[in-house]
């Protein structure tokens, strides 16, 4: 096992080499290198099932000896400046890196078929790849410096990847609006950084931890700066975990490719936050009000997160303020200093929300079929109802997913979500009330996710989409052929021609290729054989093999993940794997962190949590039964009350809520008139400023002496007769100045 542990620097670039040569293979061998696009999907996931099997096996390790793994090498020696680079292996290192990698594997395998249809398929690729190893450094990094490096390289890479789609104005402003307001966390955590080396003289953490806490202790340090520094350090993980008040940009990453958001919102760059949060732990314990401030962003989040999902039409963005909420959660116990109950919510919340997102990709997919690649058509939940009979395994994925994500046992979340909850009470009443209440708020929009989706019927007409016959492609994937692909086809090319006539991507649409009407001269960069089936009349459809077995193995870890975390120890049974992981970082953190208990403690709390979850269930069934499932028909209030005045008040309340939720708590419409509105004026004023004074000064002593010249030219005659007569002419006018100043 030291062996293992030597060779651990190795685990973030064992994924590298894909990027690597498939930007080689591009820029040498580009025809060859498309030709065989649908193979890097093999090293893809190969490479990260390796750094998957070096991950169990340090926390085999982990759990067995409790250790702690160091290495670093002088990387800038100074006088005055020492800079080292390594890597740390411990409980927090191992537990990030098996979720990333598990769940990067299966994101990998689903995606290989979701873009198989894509132009962009290497470059899709590479960029996964590179997105794990970044993310791989940043939880492997044993100093602020280290972590830093690897923290922009995340950034670049969610950059890269939610404006995948970069010729779509809003893909591109979506990946912009992203990237600007992770850079005000980024600047935060970097002068956080810098003031803590000026205070301590380290950044390695196991130093930098034990000079902090002296210098607290006695009271050596400036409790002001020492303050604004660890809160800096905080303001990087409320950018990159999308907290209040630099939430912003969550919505919006859902412009990238679904498999995208299934990784982001599970696995990497929001969950890089919780994990800074979460390294940075035993530092902020020791300053109360941070762990104050950290607790209250935490609630706001929470409620913020769930009060914003509550009327979303948009799948994908529904989604996205869940998980927003949940990252609340999971803030708002590391705030409270339980450590165990925020990494077990972000363990569980990760595999239920991977499995979400995977699933609302298949829905997507499927609804493609009727509408064409059409996001405002393909997403809006409002077009959807009535996709069990089509979709069942589909359904029966997201059932799952919503389940756990509404705390109904024996699911993941509810084992995690149910600790932070119990621990809430004991650090704030009021804040478990918020909490508990926003529990409730989860399983409403959840499940109106759910019925919206796959109960009543189907809110849109075939017909007026697709017409009479219609075309859906069966790829040859890496994994192999699929059961349609054994019927009668006949070989067509990767392009089909939609209702309009215009050229398409079965998936994605394409301006960048001449393509006639007939379908007989194709420009196309690669070739890609697939498999062509007309049928009648097309119909939402199950997705494919490749993409089903992520969400099944996704449905077992959502199933039975939340084992790991079971805290008791009685009449001989200790299933809780995840304290003995952890140890000894808890015993280094606050007593809420290591739970544990009998089953009469533990179901009477859980009654408590788990009536709330089927309360929102309850209304979220009696609001948008089938019936009602169309939101364009549906008065939310109305059905209280048959009075005309009560009626008014509910339409006004409804609206409210409506309003709030569709223009996302006004916080945008805030930022930008505040913020976005006043720096373009104050732009638009140093733009005058150059142009007029700064441009003006020279640009006018020129045209003035230009000017001058001209005019002095034509005085200038040559001849000495004029020179004397207007001398004279010059003296004469002195003379009757002197003479009236001097008289009068």
């Amino acid at each position: 096992m030291e062996h293992t542990h030597q060779y651990s620097w190795i685990i973030p670039f064992i994924p590298l080499p894909v990027p690597m040569l498939i930007g080689m293979g591009l820029l040498l061998f580009p025809t060859a290198t498309k030709n065989i696009r649908r193979m890097w999907a093999f090293p893809s996931v190969l490479l990260l099932s390796i750094v998957m099997i070096f991950s169990v096996e340090l926390s085999i390790h982990q759990i067995n000896n409790s250790s702690i793994y160091q290495y670093v090498w002088s990387w800038t020696i100074n006088n005055d400046l020492s800079l080292e680079f390594g890597y740390l292996i411990d409980s927090l290192t191992s537990i990030m890196s098996i979720l990333i990698t598990t769940v990067g594997i299966l994101v990998l395998i689903y995606s290989d078929n979701y873009m198989s249809h894509d132009e962009g398929y290497l470059r899709f690729f590479a960029y996964m790849s590179f997105f794990n190893t970044s993310m791989l450094g940043l939880v492997t990094s044993s100093n602020l410096i280290q972590i830093y490096i690897f923290w922009e390289l995340v950034g670049m890479c969610s950059y890269l990847l939610i404006g995948f789609w970069f010729t779509r104005p809003i893909a591109a402003n979506a990946c912009q609006k992203a990237f600007v307001t992770n850079r005000v966390g980024d600047f935060c955590l970097l002068l956080g950084i810098l003031g803590l080396y000026w205070i301590t003289g380290s950044l390695e953490f196991r130093d930098l931890f034990e000079i902090f806490n002296n210098l607290i202790s006695n009271n050596e340090a400036n409790l002001l700066l020492v303050t604004l520094c660890a809160f800096l350090l905080f303001g990087g993980s409320v950018a990159k975990s999308a907290q209040f008040p630099l939430h912003v940009w969550l919505p919006d990453a859902m412009e990238g490719p679904t498999p995208i958001s299934a990784l982001i919102h599970a696995a990497t760059m929001v969950a890089a936050g919780i994990f800074l949060v979460a390294r940075l732990l035993p530092l902020f314990i020791v300053i109360p009000s941070i762990m104050n401030g950290i607790a209250f962003i935490g609630i706001i989040t929470v409620v913020l997160g769930a009060t914003l999902a509550l009327a979303q039409k948009d799948i994908k963005r529904s989604l996205a303020y869940s998980t927003m909420s949940q990252l609340g959660y999971m803030m708002l116990a590391l705030g409270m200093g339980s450590y165990r109950a925020a990494l077990f919510h972000l363990i569980t919340h990760a595999y239920s929300k991977a499995l979400l997102f995977l699933g609302s990709g298949s829905i997507i997919h499927s609804m493609e079929a009727i509408v064409g690649y059409s996001p405002d058509k393909s997403q809006n939940m409002v077009l959807m109802g009535g996709l069990t009979k089509h979709v069942p395994i589909t359904k029966t994925a997201f059932l799952v997913g919503t389940l756990s994500l509404c705390g109904i046992p024996p699911f993941a979340c509810f084992w995690s979500k149910d600790e932070i909850l119990n621990d809430s009470w004991l650090y704030s009443p009021i804040f478990a009330i918020i909490a508990c209440s926003t529990a409730g708020l989860t399983a409403f929009y959840m499940f109106r996710i759910y019925l919206l989706v796959f109960e009543g019927y189907l809110n849109i007409n075939f017909q007026n989409y697709n017409g009479k016959k219609n075309s859906s492609f069966h790829s040859i994937s890496l994994w192999g052929k699929e059961k349609e692909a054994k019927k009668k086809m006949h070989l067509l090319s990767l392009l089909t021609m939609n209702n309009n006539g215009r050229a398409s991507f079965f998936r994605k649409k394409t301006h960048s290729h001449r393509i006639d009407r007939n379908l007989k001269n194709i420009t196309w960069p690669f070739i890609d054989i697939t498999y062509f089936e007309t049928n009648n009349t097309t119909y939402p459809h199950e997705s494919e093999n490749t993409m089903l077995f992520s969400m099944l193995v996704l449905i077992l870890f959502t199933l039975f993940i939340g084992v790991i975390g079971i805290s008791f120890n009685q009449e001989g049974l200790d299933l809780d794997i995840l304290s003995k992981l952890l140890i000894p970082s808890i015993d280094l953190l606050h007593p809420n962190s290591n739970n544990s208990g009998n089953w009469y403690e533990f179901v009477t709390n859980a009654t408590f949590s788990v009536s709330i979850a089927f309360f929102g269930i309850f209304l979220a069934s009696f609001f948008y039964r089938p019936v009602y499932s169309s939101l364009q028909n549906f008065n939310l209030l109305n059905l209280f009350s048959k009075n005309v005045s009560k009626k008014i008040v509910a339409d006004k309340i409804r609206n409210v809520i409506y309003d709030w939720s569709y223009n996302r708590g006004y916080i945008d419409v805030f930022y930008r008139i505040s913020f976005i509105n006043n720096v373009r004026r104050l732009a638009k004023l140093n733009s005058f400023f150059d142009r007029r004074v700064i441009d003006g000064i020279p640009n006018g002593v020129g045209i003035t002496s230009f000017f001058l010249g001209e005019v002095i030219k034509y005085v200038g005659g040559g001849r000495i007769s004029s020179y004397i007569l207007l001398y004279f002419f010059y003296a004469l006018i002195f003379l009757l100045i002197y003479y009236f100043n001097f008289f009068y």
